[in-house]
């Protein structure tokens, strides 16, 4: 009779730390049946374990993810083996809204899921309990920081006036490009461009018109350009474009765009209305380059000529001619 109730005062406990354990526990029978509902699974679904007792899970749930539920369960049925899903496979298996204050910002409780096979006497699989783990916070945690991550990669590769790329990732962009180049020999074109007689606006308007100006130009260009295309500052009122998978010939195209939107623009500052141009010079990359170095200062000498050549226009470089061998 003792030995009775020590087996009763252990199912007993059991019983009790099943319940009151903050982690969600279900166990399903071959049909999907629901044999043990917790405080956990009760509290967050709105549901008795008395009235999910021998009722089908996805019955009752009819948002779950059925065939993937289904999927993961019949493994473990079959092989034996516990499975595992996380929030950053799948953010949910249940619905359940979130309520804690701090991770306020997320509508649906983010969850880890285990899936432990559960024998018989005799060995066999004839249950599985699915163990359901709250990990909002630390999802958020990570996410937040992620995002934060972002933003700092962001800001660091970014112009603070122009909001295009600054000088140091676009010339790391524009390596990349002249490395890609060597492996596909596709076409790229340079286009490099400022803004004519900059200082006589500086001087007749002030530095804060000066930089107007410069975000006006950067907008433009922003406006005119591929998602493809890789823009960036270059110093002052100097500024860089890489034409992906672009000839001289069709950047000439670009460029002219460019030009006469530009031109045809104006800045509004204070009860003044500044009209400007810009001076281009394209360089296609060419074999002949030993470095993006090199294709830059080609595209540089364009707009040098354009610049020497009374402004508000577009150069197109040379094509340097190939080495020949001796």
């Amino acid at each position: 009779m003792s030995r009775i109730q020590v087996d009763l005062n252990d199912f007993h406990w059991m019983i009790e730390m099943i319940q009151t354990i903050d982690v969600g526990l279900v166990v399903l029978d071959q049909k999907y049946n629901i044999q043990t509902w917790n405080t956990f699974m009760e509290a967050h679904s709105g549901l008795r374990p008395d009235q999910t007792q021998g009722k089908n899970i996805f019955s009752l749930f009819p948002n779950l993810p059925e065939r993937w539920l289904r999927n993961k369960v019949d493994a473990v049925f079959m092989l034996n083996n516990r499975a595992f899903t996380t929030w950053e496979q799948r953010p949910h298996v249940f619905k359940f809204r979130n309520y804690r204050p701090i991770t306020g910002m997320a509508d649906y409780m983010y969850q880890n899921i285990t899936i432990i096979p559960l024998k018989s006497l005799s060995g066999e699989v004839t249950h599985v309990s699915l163990i359901v783990y709250d990990v909002t916070d630390v999802a958020i945690n990570k996410m937040q920081l992620e995002r934060a991550n972002t933003e700092l990669s962001q800001v660091s590769r970014t112009d603070g006036l122009t909001q295009l790329n600054n000088r140091r990732y676009w010339e790391e962009r524009a390596q990349e490009e002249y490395n890609r180049n060597i492996r596909t020999k596709h076409p790229c074109s340079m286009v490099m461009f400022d803004i004519d007689h900059f200082k006589r606006i500086n001087d007749n308007y002030g530095h804060l018109a000066g930089d107007q100006v410069i975000r006006q130009t950067a907008k433009l260009l922003k406006d005119t350009m591929r998602n493809t295309d890789i823009a960036g500052r270059y110093g002052g009122e100097e500024f860089v474009v890489i034409l992906i998978d672009t000839t001289q010939e069709n950047a000439m195209i670009f460029c002219e765009r460019l030009r006469q939107l530009i031109e045809q623009s104006a800045v509004k500052w204070e009860k003044e209305t500044i009209h400007y141009t810009v001076s281009l010079g394209i360089s296609e990359l060419n074999s002949t380059f030993a470095n993006h170095q090199q294709w830059l200062e080609h595209a540089d000498n364009a707009l040098y000529y354009s610049k020497e050549n009374g402004r508000n226009q577009t150069t197109m470089a040379k094509k340097p001619e190939p080495s020949k061998e001796n």
